[in-house]
């Protein structure tokens, strides 16, 4: 593995255990020679994983949006900062740079490019592993519901199993690397409806 994506919030939260994890993992990216992959952003969460990442001699890659750039929250010291035309396109070049996915805490966004990244594995359109990385119990809540899901009938166990969520950087990083995407269907039933014509 060598380059993370990292999804998180434009803001630190309440709570500083999710700064505090948000310079673990960058220090760890660092240290390890993973590049990191972001939004580019030099706010709140996003802003302190990469400078955690390039206080410890690693390389940052951000991917940005012109409009965000246009606000003044484009980070100017990464490594390479790449300035895209829209958020669709910063998810897809994200997606072409990273080897594997996590989401450290965060809102809407963090939220929106996660699951876009596990429909699209869903669907068969990548392959790459993707984690909730959590803190202080932050995605437990969110977990449940996916594993509620499984239960209702819409989502494979298979699938479910397929994501990391945990709070030890040391054991996400080794589940990535020994990752073996899941073979389940995404249609449970192995029906799907006749096309109208």
């Amino acid at each position: 593995m060598r380059s993370l994506c990292v999804y998180c919030g434009s803001n630190t939260g309440r709570n500083p255990i999710y700064a505090d994890r948000a310079a673990a993992l960058g220090s760890r990216l660092g240290h390890d020679g993973i590049t990191l992959v972001y939004g580019g952003g030099n706010v709140g969460l996003m802003g302190i994983v990469a400078d955690a990442t390039l206080a410890a001699g690693g390389q940052a890659i951000g991917v940005i949006p012109q409009q965000l750039v246009d606000l003044e929250v484009a980070h100017t010291g990464l490594t390479t900062l790449e300035v895209v035309d829209t958020m669709h396109a910063r998810k897809m070049r994200m997606f072409d740079l990273a080897d594997a996915f996590v989401a450290l805490p965060g809102g809407f966004g963090t939220l929106d490019e996660m699951f876009e990244m596990l429909t699209w594995r869903q669907l068969g359109l990548g392959d790459k592993p993707c984690a909730f990385l959590d803190a202080n119990g932050f995605y437990r809540p969110l977990l449940s519901m996916i594993d509620g899901l499984v239960d209702e009938g819409f989502l494979h166990h298979a699938q479910r199993e397929d994501l990391w969520h945990g709070d030890d950087i040391d054991a996400m990083l080794a589940w990535m690397r020994a990752y073996r995407p899941a073979q389940a269907s995404k249609w449970l039933d192995g029906k799907r409806r006749p096309i109208a014509r």
